[in-house]
């Protein structure tokens, strides 16, 4: 039988503490790991150090719900990864996004990283000051490590996959282009919003063919599909963790599509400002939301 809605779980706080939230049939619902583990796991980044496995923590998380269902609307969410170890970003990825920015096809992916405080939670907020100011936005599709990766077989890539999730690569791109090194327009605090939700790979089979868009302010400005990736998901990881160990808790940010406000044309950018929101959303993973102040 074909459930209507997918189980998605998330970070999140309450009054009474940390706790892992739990989508399931359309509501939210807190849980904590319970105590046969060494510790409780308040938090997806303690699951994914006790090596506990998508569907191992989502029946342990189902035995474990408080009688209580929460409104998404006034929780507050945690980024779906407190303190990653590591965020590897993937640039020019999409045929389109290349082109619109008259970059052209590499023959191996772009990479380049964003550090662990960047990250940002559902509805958070930016801030915009005098030190960046040609602020764009870039829909993207993360990917959450679950277990140690290196010089694996592309074919078993996804089996180190926990989930995948809405991502937002922020970047300032004045600082972006001021040297040939991209670092510093990518990684101001706040500019990795992931999140709200990871929706694991049992729920996902097939990353790559999920519709991804971005809105600014409720206008449509991207919309495409991960299936127009030039490296997909399982290369990705493939490819990365050849030269990289990849760990639990790392994420990977696989690039994003055309309609970013760099790719028009110079006299027609109006970047982003203050009292701005930006809305990611992905099939079957969720939208996440991100206030620009």
């Amino acid at each position: 039988m074909i459930r209507a809605f997918i189980m998605k779980i998330c970070n999140l706080s309450t009054e009474d503490g940390n706790f892992i939230g739990l989508k399931k049939d359309g509501k939210l619902w807190i849980s904590a790991v319970d105590n046969e583990e060494p510790r409780e796991a308040s938090s997806i980044d303690q699951a994914l150090k006790l090596k506990i496995d998508p569907a191992r923590l989502k029946e342990k998380l189902m035995k474990n719900l408080q009688p209580v269902n929460l409104n998404e609307e006034e929780v507050k969410f945690n980024p779906v990864v407190l303190s990653p170890g590591k965020i590897i970003c993937v640039g020019l990825n999409y045929r389109s996004h290349a082109s619109e920015v008259n970059d052209k096809l590499m023959e191996t992916p772009v990479l380049f990283s964003k550090f662990s405080d960047s990250v940002l939670q559902h509805n958070g907020s930016v801030r915009i000051d005098e030190f960046a100011t040609d602020i764009d936005y870039e829909a993207e599709l993360g990917i959450l490590i679950g277990s140690h990766t290196f010089r694996i077989q592309r074919k078993d890539s996804l089996k180190h996959v926990f989930g995948y999730f809405p991502a937002n690569d922020i970047s300032a791109r004045d600082l972006q282009y001021r040297t040939s090194q991209w670092l510093l327009g990518k990684t101001l605090p706040g500019y990795a919003p992931i999140g709200p939700y990871v929706t694991t790979t049992d729920e996902i089979p097939d990353p790559n063919s999920l519709n991804i868009s971005l809105r600014l302010n409720g206008e449509i400005r991207q919309n495409s599909n991960t299936s127009n990736m030039i490296f997909q998901c399982d290369y990705l990881i493939w490819y990365i963790s050849n030269y990289i160990p990849l760990e639990p808790g790392d994420i990977i940010l696989t690039g994003t599509p055309e309609g970013v406000i760099y790719g028009k044309p110079p006299d027609k950018r109006v970047w982003i400002k203050k009292g701005d929101v930006t809305e990611v959303s992905i099939e079957k993973l969720g939208s996440l939301v991100t206030k620009f102040v």
